[in-house]
């Protein structure tokens, strides 16, 4: 008889797969003409948090601040983020996200989010209760 796994692995592997999952399917809904992963991610950063540095931003995303230039530059040229001087330390650079960024980011979640939404529908209060407080411990374990 096999060894009974932990319930916490039992967890994480059920947590992660539900994740992953969800994760393919919201890409499917992605617009044939929405911003790549990482433009959306810089600018879900920006608009949660505020006027960042390119250092900052990257290492809320993750990554090297090195990987996400072209992002930035390609962002800044279609006018989605803009730059300015940090009133705090003048050699710093902060980058914000403008009015047509914000607006590119909501077309680009608003596909994906109407298909959550009818999903959504199939569920009972209670159900629904359950996954915002489950979006949110995710967003605590996204932030360790």
């Amino acid at each position: 008889m096999a060894a009974e796994q932990p319930a916490h692995e039992n967890l994480s592997a059920g947590i992660r797969q539900g994740v992953v999952r969800l994760a393919r399917r919201l890409g499917a809904e992605r617009p044939a003409d929405g911003l790549s992963l990482n433009k959306s991610s810089v600018l879900g950063h920006l608009r949660r948090n505020g006027p960042m540095s390119a250092g900052a931003l990257a290492a809320a995303d993750r990554q090297q601040p090195q990987s996400l230039t072209r992002v930035f530059a390609e962002l800044q040229r279609d006018g989605l983020i803009s730059r300015t001087r940090d009133d705090r330390d003048g050699r710093q650079r902060l980058l914000e996200i403008t009015e047509a960024g914000r607006e590119a980011l909501a077309h680009d979640m608003a596909q994906r989010d109407a298909w959550l939404d009818t999903a959504l529908t199939g569920l009972n209060e209670t159900e629904r209760q359950v996954l915002l407080l489950a979006a949110r411990l995710m967003d605590r374990l996204a932030d360790s």
